[in-house]
Order: C-alpha cells, then sequence, then structure tokens
C-alpha cells in the first residue's frame, strides 16, 4: 500500500508547479520503494502512471508536442530505478544500502539523462566543453533529486523501522512495508 502511496506523491511532486525547486520530487525515492517492496508483476504500473505523467506534463503544462522518442531514455530509467530497487532492497535493507539506492538512483539518472541531452540535441555544442557545460547546468537538478530522493527514502525505509524499534507497531509489518 505504501508503494502505491509514493506513486501518486511521486505524480503529484511532478505535476505540482515547483519552479525554483527544479526536480525536487519523490520519483526517484518512489521508484527504488516500489522495486524493494512489490512484485515485478506490478512494475508496468508505475511505468504507466509515470509515462501518463510525462505526457500530461509535456502537452497540456508545457504545451510542446509529444514525441515518445524524446522519453525512451527516461522510460528506460523508470524500469531501471525499479530494478535497482529490486536489487539492492528488496532482501535485506540496511542503512548502507538504502544509502546506496538514494546515492545511485539520481547519479545514474544525472549521467544518462544529461548524455542523452548533449548526444541527442543541438542544444550543446557535441564537444567535450558542451558535454561539460550540458552537466554543469544540471547540477541544481541533481542536488534537489539526491535531496528529495534521501528524505523519501528515509522516510519509507527509515520511519517503519523506527516505528517497530519504539513499539508502536509489530515487526512483522514493519517489514512488510506493503
Amino acid at each position: 500500500m505504501l508503494a502505491y502511496a509514493l506513486l501518486l506523491v511521486a505524480v503529484f511532486t511532478r505535476v505540482l508547479p515547483h519552479a525554483g525547486w527544479m526536480n525536487f520530487t519523490a520519483v526517484g525515492g518512489a521508484l527504488l520503494y516500489f522495486g524493494a517492496r512489490r512484485s515485478w508483476r506490478e512494475m508496468f504500473v508505475p511505468l504507466a502512471v509515470l509515462m501518463a505523467t510525462d505526457y500530461y506534463l509535456t502537452v497540456y503544462a508545457y504545451h510542446y508536442s509529444f514525441r515518445w522518442e524524446s522519453y525512451v531514455i527516461t522510460w528506460a530509467w523508470y524500469a531501471a530505478a525499479m530494478a535497482l530497487g529490486w536489487i539492492l532492497l528488496s532482501g535485506r535493507t540496511t542503512f548502507a544500502r538504502v544509502t546506496a539506492g538514494a546515492l545511485l538512483g539520481p547519479t545514474s539518472f544525472f549521467v544518462v539523462s544529461n548524455y542523452a541531452v548533449w548526444a541527442g540535441s543541438s542544444m550543446y555544442p557535441h564537444t567535450p566543453t558542451g558535454l561539460e557545460t550540458c552537466f554543469i547546468a544540471a547540477v541544481p537538478f541533481y542536488r534537489n533529486d539526491l535531496i528529495s530522493t534521501a528524505i523519501v527514502c528515509a522516510l519509507a525505509f527509515g520511519v517503519p523501522v523506527l516505528l517497530e524499534r519504539t513499539h508502536l507497531i509489530p515487526a512483522k509489518a514493519a517489514m512488510a512495508g506493503k
């Protein structure tokens, strides 16, 4: 249940106007948690919901024409983030593993998406300096993605453990997180 609630929060934080909060969303943390706590059969749900959100934002919020080819890298990353959550966090969830996921998720998105922008558009010159400029321009987005993913992961994975340790919920309920 928490995985689906986090998915709704992720969508809400994407569509909520957040000028000045560049990329401060719950998407990364929600995908990591979804991958860690749900079955592979359910992975199409967040993928479809976030694809629909991308369509909505492109067409209705930003008023651009939608070209699905422009989103393939992002959609592949959505699936990869859930896979990372499944591989890293579905078994034994520790502070170190959650921290690794909260670092690897945003970092992988930063590297892959910005390289794709540089390579696939005319926004930056196709030179080493153009690639550097592309990555430097994206640092504020990366910073906010790191912070928001860390917050979501801390809450989603840490609060149930905290509640269990303070005996407010039974141990099995804290670990299930479903």
